[in-house]
């Protein structure tokens, strides 16, 4: 290869790399037979979008294009597993951590466009509970997205009833399953929101019928043959798709932001899109 056509592939990795694939997310559509899916919610569809780490210049563009495609969609109801802003690097976001919670506001006034017919619902992530959860939880309550820490709510449909939860977040928080659970009827099934997936060993002891997470980006740099490069504690072992973690589905979002560098390869933004059906 010449020097021009080295250079020219290099251009054309970091166009990919920089400016088309973070902001063009991919919509995944999943159907998923679950055991205890009660009939009547049979075909029921959940929107997913994690990992929003929001700022005015780059993350805002996928998330413009994720709010449109999700109202085109229409889907039953909206969860967003965790990392609305993103907190200062290194030691420095001990004394800077909490004034980084501003970015919720800007990101609200986007997110109050989305609706369903069953609601939007959140689960925080690390960035969040590390920065000023009271502040995030608050905005998104007025713009009617409830946060789940440790606890559930139920959702009704001719009788039958499954339940919504949302655990703390795993490294910053105290998540507690005891606690999220404690109203829940054994024989109830349960979508678990959980901001990191490799909680899933932990929540696979309890009665949860399919856990949504985020938290690894993907590893938001995948080089063929290698993988990704750098996964962070909590997404090691879970860290993209659909697994089964004993009677657990796990789905973990590939994530809509960029954390440190706005850069995704070969791991584009996502939407994640779930039709939930009952296993016959």
């Amino acid at each position: 290869m010449t020097a021009a056509g080295a250079l020219t592939g290099g251009a054309a990795v970091a166009t990919e790399g920089v400016i088309l694939e973070p902001n063009q997310p991919k919509l995944v559509r999943l159907e998923i037979p679950l055991r205890r899916w009660p009939e009547a919610f049979d075909g029921i569809t959940i929107a997913q979008l994690s990992d929003i780490h929001y700022d005015d210049h780059f993350s805002v563009v996928p998330l413009r294009h994720a709010v449109a495609a999700i109202r085109d969609l229409r889907p039953d109801l909206v969860v967003i597993t965790g990392d609305f802003i993103t907190i200062p690097p290194f030691n420095e976001y001990l004394h800077h951590a909490k004034p980084a919670a501003a970015a919720i506001e800007p990101c609200a006034q986007l997110l109050r466009q989305l609706h369903a017919p069953l609601g939007v619902v959140a689960a925080l992530g690390n960035h969040d509970v590390d920065s000023d959860p009271e502040r995030i939880t608050d905005t998104l309550r007025a713009i009617n997205i409830p946060v789940l820490r440790n606890s559930a709510f139920p959702l009704e449909r001719s009788s039958f009833r499954i339940w919504l939860a949302g655990v703390d977040d795993l490294g910053s928080g105290k998540p507690d399953m005891d606690l999220t659970l404690k109203s829940v009827p054994r024989e109830d099934a349960v979508v678990l929101l959980s901001h990191e997936p490799d909680y899933a060993d932990e929540v696979a002891k309890y009665p949860v019928d399919l856990q949504l997470s985020g938290h690894s980006h993907g590893g938001q740099i995948r080089l063929p043959l290698l993988g990704a490069p750098w996964l962070p504690d909590g997404a090691k072992k879970y860290p993209w798709g659909l697994r089964k973690i004993g009677p657990v589905t796990l789905y973990t979002n590939a994530g809509l932001g960029t954390i440190r560098v706005p850069v995704r390869l070969n791991c584009p933004p996502e939407i994640t899109l779930f039709t939930l059906r009952t296993l016959r």
